[in-house]
């Protein structure tokens, strides 16, 4: 029957949601040890330039924000709920997203700040 939509199961889409909970925990997970990692870097340079920089507190951050990406997201994965799991999830999404393009502001911010000194 060609009239048919080819629609996802339920049972599909909720394996799909958990696929993405999944994907979003790990990787703001790690994020979070970058800029703990960079934050670092970020301090030796500092006092070696003896120059103080925004990027640090900007880092910081984007830290917060990936974690509470990360917690957002592993309740989603440990919630019963199907309309709390999708509002936790678009919530992780979206700091996940706004916390990657502060990362890239904040590599383009380090590059021009160390470019200048």
């Amino acid at each position: 029957m060609s009239f048919l939509v080819n629609t996802p199961r339920k049972s599909q889409r909720i394996r799909l949601d958990e696929n993405i909970c999944v994907h979003i925990f790990t990787a703001s997970a790690a994020m979070v040890g970058v800029c703990l990692t960079v934050v670092g870097i970020i301090r030796v340079v500092i006092s070696t330039h003896k120059s103080d920089m925004v990027a640090e507190d900007l880092l910081a951050v984007n830290a917060m924000l990936y974690l509470a990406s990360c917690l957002l997201s592993y309740w989603a994965l440990r919630t019963r709920s199907l309309t709390r799991n999708y509002r936790l999830e678009r919530m992780a999404d979206v700091i996940f997203l706004i916390a990657l393009t502060l990362t890239a502001v904040n590599a383009a911010y380090i590059t021009w700040a160390m470019s200048l000194h």
